[in-house]
């Protein structure tokens, strides 16, 4: 059993109300907008005090060293939250990069998107005989975007390497026909996103007879 709990913001006893810095009064953060100001505009907030935001470490460096950049350094680059590869290092990882598929859908609309899915077999399991529709690899791809891939989602050995790079893909603006040419490297994990052809409103068979 995994309980995940966050982390608390201690944010009650430090006077922000004395200066009208407004807080999430549920869970004691604060929100703010897209430039990491508060309700008070002298006022930013950076890290896992900020309120409907990732509480990973890179995440929080990220958005202090561009914040710094646009108060100081003339920029107006912007910290962007959606983007974030991260990973859970269960014995069995689980990566991902953009939306969830739930979230894609508030957004975009189902109808907007299109899911290709797959289960898969890494090669290193093939001696010991594990069961080989265990790891399971996702896209979600924007339709109106020529097919942008706006979510990715891997549950198999690696995924935090695997993950790491399709991030700076996804950044750059990785669609469904660049995975489709891209040629994989056998055998790996990673080749899974160069091969897939079934979309999940096809309810199609995912299951893999081998690597």
């Amino acid at each position: 059993v995994l309980i995940a709990i966050g982390r608390d913001a201690c944010t009650r006893n430090i006077g922000l109300q004395t200066i009208g810095v407004r807080i999430n009064e549920k869970n004691g953060k604060v929100p703010v907008n897209d430039e990491e100001q508060t309700n008070v505009p002298y006022v930013y907030a950076i890290g896992d005090i900020l309120d409907g935001k990732l509480e990973l470490t890179p995440v929080a460096i990220q958005a202090g060293r561009l914040l710094a950049q646009r108060l100081y350094g003339g920029s107006s680059r912007k910290c962007d939250y959606i983007n974030v590869p991260t990973t859970v290092f269960t014995p069995l990882e689980y990566g991902s990069c953009g939306y969830p598929e739930e979230r894609a859908i508030d957004e975009y609309g189902k109808q907007n998107l299109e899911v290709y899915h797959t289960l898969f077999w890494p090669l290193e399991w093939t001696v010991p005989g594990r069961d080989n529709n265990t790891c399971y690899a996702k896209i979600i791809c924007n339709k109106q975007d020529n097919n942008r891939v706006i979510g990715l989602h891997i549950l198999g050995p690696n995924a935090g390497e695997v993950t790491q790079g399709f991030a700076a893909a996804i950044k750059c603006g990785l669609t469904k026909e660049l995975l489709d040419e891209t040629i994989g490297i056998h055998p790996t994990c990673a080749e899974v996103f160069t091969t897939m052809n079934i979309t999940k409103s096809s309810g199609q068979d995912i299951t893999q007879k081998g690597c």
